[in-house]
């Protein structure tokens, strides 16, 4: 793995540059790269499928509860708010970044690209999607002698090395991002959005493969590139000077965006959802088994204003769910600006742990709202991600997630041809649902150089991530119906 770098280099980090080289014309571009890289993402399809993703209720009619694009659009926000801070003259100053050009259109334009990339591989059903695809590869990895519906994906594959396997086995939404935004979203060439190496680098939380992870350090927790795009991340990594096991200073602002935004912002919605109110968060929030009040100022902070805001409120005569809706909304405006002036100020206190590669913890874990992010998130866990509706539609998605995995797993293992592009011989049912899969994502297959395993288990994957909730609801339906 090698020892991390003496000092990370901003000029390397915020590299411009594009795998494959632009033709456009200089004299009529005024966008630098890293504007056009969000400009590209904003208007690719696997953002518009965000729409209907989940972020914590699945399938949710309410429209005013946050779907995964809204989550994004949010979280590329706060990303955007922290970096103009950061590249304004104090704090470049502070980062030694004062004479960098362009330093106010390059850092927001990263963040703001990252924050809006950081969820676009996640499967159908958000985190459930994950798990069911994850279990589905578990439970057929090998054939069962008590399950005859086994189907032994890795029997008799000497050609998978352990890389190839926990690809699919331990298979990552951050993994699926990458792949996406490299691979499969042009159908011309292999260089997908042709994003700059800076961005890309920027993106990965965990610059680790599948087989390198470990759950006690947070930088390899999970695994952010598959065996398939490995020879890209070294590419990436040479161009920025990053190496395995070491971050972009950038991608720790993102993921405390994200942090921010599941730790407050989840919970704004589930205040719309009638699932808990205002005051069951603040009575969670001052409680204390000794009987005493808080002692996080952080805390105290926001409850007090709360308290404060909900007296003002009142005189306008408002409807309890009025009343609790908008205090909600206050206690997010108040938590967020709180929580990002804290985030800035740990990226600029941890600067150069950060860029030694010595930095293996998160912004907010080390900010003065370690307290106030601990607490909201324990209260989401206890009154919001285990309530039965949400627990209810997770199931339905994880049952859907594998009978469409059945389905598509027959249809690609009969399809009578090592080609991808067609099928020959194969039986009826298998031959429609082969039909249904991305020609995109065929022709990504068959250009892969792989082992035919691998490419077989990476199409369905493919086939699984790009779903919309709704898409593999209705697909799995008309599948079902189709037997």
């Amino acid at each position: 793995m090698g020892a991390a770098p003496a000092k990370l280099n901003w000029t390397k980090l915020l590299n411009g540059d594009r795998r494959r080289k632009s033709s456009t014309d200089k004299s009529v571009e005024h966008r630098v790269a890293f504007e056009r890289d969000y400009d590209r993402l904003l208007f690719s399809t696997p953002v518009r499928r965000l729409a209907d993703k989940t972020q914590v209720f699945p399938l949710e009619r309410n429209d005013s509860v946050r779907t995964r694009l809204t989550h994004s659009h949010e979280v590329a926000n706060l990303a955007r708010s922290i970096g103009t801070t950061i590249a304004s003259a104090p704090y470049a100053e502070k980062l030694g970044l004062a004479n960098f050009p362009d330093l106010h259109r390059i850092i927001p334009s990263i963040l703001a690209s990252v924050g809006l990339a950081h969820d676009l591989g996640n499967p159908p059903f958000g985190h459930q999607g994950e798990y069911a695809i994850q279990s589905w590869m578990l439970r057929n990895s090998v054939n069962q002698k008590t399950d005859k519906s086994s189907f032994g994906i890795f029997d008799d594959v000497p050609e998978l090395t352990d890389a190839h396997r926990n690809d699919f086995l331990k298979f990552e939404g951050n993994a699926q991002a990458l792949r996406l935004l490299t691979r499969l979203q042009i159908i011309s060439d292999d260089f997908g959005l042709n994003i700059t190496y800076g961005t890309l680098a920027a993106l990965m939380k965990y610059p680790v493969p599948s087989d390198r992870t470990d759950k006690n350090i947070q930088v390899r927790k999970k695994f952010n590139f598959f065996q398939s795009e490995a020879a890209i991340v070294d590419e990436i990594w040479k161009a920025t000077g990053l190496m395995e096991g070491v971050r972009h200073p950038l991608t720790l602002i993102m993921e405390a965006c994200d942090d921010i935004a599941y730790s407050v912002i989840d919970l704004e919605d589930a205040a719309k959802k009638n699932l808990i109110s205002i005051h069951d968060l603040l009575a969670s929030l001052t409680y204390s088994k000794d009987g005493r009040d808080t002692l996080d100022p952080r805390i105290n902070a926001i409850c007090q204003k709360s308290k404060e805001r909900e007296n003002e409120f009142r005189q306008f005569d408002l409807s309890a769910p009025e009343l609790s809706d908008i205090c909600m909304q206050m206690l997010r405006v108040q938590a967020i600006g709180l929580m990002v002036n804290d985030v800035i100020e740990a990226f600029v206190d941890n600067q150069d742990a950060i860029l030694s590669g010595a930095f293996n913890g998160e912004l907010l874990a080390v900010s003065k709202s370690v307290g106030l992010r601990k607490a909201l998130k324990a209260f989401a866990k206890k009154h919001v991600y285990s309530h039965r509706s949400v627990i209810e539609v997770e199931l339905e998605g994880h049952r859907t997630i594998h009978a469409l995995m059945d389905d598509i797993w027959k249809a690609i293992t009969n399809r009578g041809s090592k080609d991808f592009t067609k099928t020959r011989d194969a039986p009826p049912f298998s031959a429609y649902v082969f039909s249904r899969i991305s020609e995109n994502y065929r022709r990504a297959a068959q250009r892969s150089t792989m082992p035919m395993r691998y490419r077989e288990l990476q199409l369905m994957t493919d086939m699984i991530s790009g779903m919309t909730d709704s898409f593999a609801v209705n697909l799995c339906r008309e599948l079902r119906d189709l037997r």
